[in-house]
């Protein structure tokens, strides 16, 4: 129960409190925790008068319910300085947490975080120190897997740095995890793999090596169960019967028009079942607070490397393939699980795969432009932050690795299924062009030149700021060349151009190429021309300056 107390020693407050715990007990709760965590240190004058600190005016009112309520078996405290972090100057000097231990009644349990509000590791000699300060041994409120400090990051790696020795020293452990319920398999199945092996600990010898409890196993051991959960469908009858109101509020209305697949069209994918490689790939993605997953590490190695080595040397294309392959593995493991059975699970994880996967696109397509440029400065991170000093995740990770000019434009939220990506044009696109050109001029067969077509086949170089390739994660999916200045440029289809010393945007295309006039009909600005001498199978449109 987590109220607002607003003065300590006015009687009216402490009334209500006892009266709502009252009532909260008629319907059977018989366990409580006053929580004090992350409020106001201050006090209004009456209660500095009737308290001598802010401590002693938490203890007296929590003492106060404790005996109301008849000692509860179960009745956690968390104090305001719930870590090491917070208490000045030290844990053993804390003259907030002495009287918190000195005169908190000894039934009352108190919640702890470890060194930090996140903490990286829980040693046994911290929790000796500061159980010698509260007089008892304290309850762990861990927060390794918790991610409400940062909406691009969840946390699937295993409950570790925290050694199976402590179990006997602490009153309980408590972990606070991921807001969204169904990405909770991992951190839970991995705490309770670690409090076996610490009861083991316990009753065996300690010449047992038998009993050391293993995060890279425990991590398996729940990947392996949590696989099977993916493959269950939400309800017997296949219906998604339990969709989160997030994930209902974000939907679009879906496009009822029928379409009839032409002969030449291939589906985007076939349903492939998710797989365990997959779900190590995304623990891997999506590991903990401190720590990436070693995939994760690796691609961001590579890309560094990338970043900084000479692109002509054959070493740095044979690695430039090696970290294509790796962004090709997310974008199948995010196609996977969009399939997967259980829609439940996959409403709670689509953002972060979505995410993750427009992140490593956009890795993916810098590398194809890097072609010996000199490479941007990445971020830096203070030392020892907490975790949410570095935001983002990996995806974040890649994002700092990328220039910063105008990058925040290259993120949509929410994100689309597909991912897009607009780059420059290289040398190396030339066949895909090519291959697309083929196909649109099949599409329209009419024999008529277009400066356009000149451009694809490069006998005339487009503009440097003109010259856009437009990516999917199978890889070259469109592009578009144009010229800054036409002033002087050969027409090629007879006759002098009539646009000539005209100022705007134009595009030209062949009548029947019924694609490019729908697509430009959806540019307000762009509108067909009326021009004289043209020839009856071409269209041109654009908008005059």
């Amino acid at each position: 129960l987590k109220l607002c107390l607003g003065h300590y020693s006015v009687k009216g407050s402490a009334s209500s409190l006892h009266q709502v715990c009252f009532k909260v007990c008629g319907f059977g709760c018989r366990s409580f925790a006053l929580l004090f965590d992350d409020i106001e240190t201050e006090m209004c004058p009456a209660d500095k008068e009737a308290f001598s600190s802010f401590a002693e005016a938490q203890v007296s009112v929590t003492n106060e319910l404790f005996l109301h309520l008849d000692e509860p078996h179960t009745f956690l405290f968390c104090p305001t300085d719930y870590c090491a972090a917070f208490c000045t100057p030290s844990v053993p000097q804390s003259a907030y947490l002495n009287t918190v231990g000195e005169k908190l009644n000894a039934g009352i349990d108190i919640l702890w975080t470890g060194p930090k509000v996140v903490s990286q590791h829980i040693s046994v000699a911290s929790i000796d120190e500061v159980s010698a300060v509260l007089r008892r041994p304290p309850v762990i409120w861990d927060n390794i897997h918790a991610n409400d400090y940062d909406p691009q990051r969840m946390f699937l790696g295993p409950f570790k740095n925290r050694p199976t020795e402590l179990l006997p020293k602490l009153r309980g452990v408590l972990t606070n995890p991921n807001c969204e319920f169904e990405l909770n398999f991992v951190a839970v199945h991995t705490l309770a793999t670690w409090c076996s092996y610490g009861q083991k600990d316990v009753s065996m010898d300690g010449d047992d090596q038998g009993s050391d409890y293993n995060p890279h196993e425990a991590l398996r051991l729940a990947l392996s169960d949590w696989l099977v959960e993916f493959g269950r469908a939400d309800q017997p009858d296949g219906a998604a019967g339990g969709r989160s109101k997030r994930q209902a509020s974000d939907e679009e209305p879906m496009q009822t028009e029928g379409y009839a697949p032409g002969p030449k069209d291939n589906p985007l994918y076939t349903a492939e079942p998710l797989t365990l490689d997959d779900l190590t790939l995304l623990s891997e993605l999506f590991y903990l607070p401190y720590e990436h997953g070693a995939t994760a590490v690796l691609m961001l190695q590579e890309l560094q490397w990338l970043r900084r080595e000479d692109s002509e040397r054959e070493e740095w294309r044979r690695r430039a393939e090696k970290f294509d392959d790796m962004c090709a593995a997310v974008v199948q493991m995010f196609n996977r699980l969009s399939n997967v059975p259980n829609r439940i699970i996959l409403y709670d994880l689509y953002n972060y795969i979505c995410d993750i996967k427009s992140g490593v696109t956009m890795a993916k397509a810098y590398v194809k432009t890097l072609g010996g440029q000199t490479p941007h400065s990445a971020l830096a991170l203070t030392d020892d932050p907490e975790p949410w000093g570095f935001r983002g995740g990996l995806s974040g990770e890649f994002q700092r690795m990328l220039p910063s000019h105008g990058i925040r434009d290259l993120f949509r939220s929410p994100p689309a299924t597909r991912v897009y990506t607009i780059r420059p044009c290289t040398p190396r696109d030339q066949p895909e062009v090519l291959k697309i050109f083929k196909e649109m001029q099949i599409e329209t067969q009419q024999k008529v030149e277009l400066v356009g077509d000149r451009l694809v086949e490069g006998h005339v170089t487009p503009s440097q700021s003109c010259s856009l390739i437009l990516d999917d994660a199978a890889g070259v999916c469109g592009y578009a060349f144009a010229l800054n200045d036409a002033a002087g440029f050969p027409v090629g289809h007879g006759h002098s151009d009539p646009l000539q010393r005209s100022k705007g945007v134009f595009s030209e295309f062949r009548s029947n190429d019924r694609r490019m006039f729908d697509f430009l009909k959806t540019l307000d600005v762009f509108q067909v021309l009326k021009v004289e001498g043209l020839p009856t199978n071409l269209v041109i449109m654009g908008t005059k300056l």
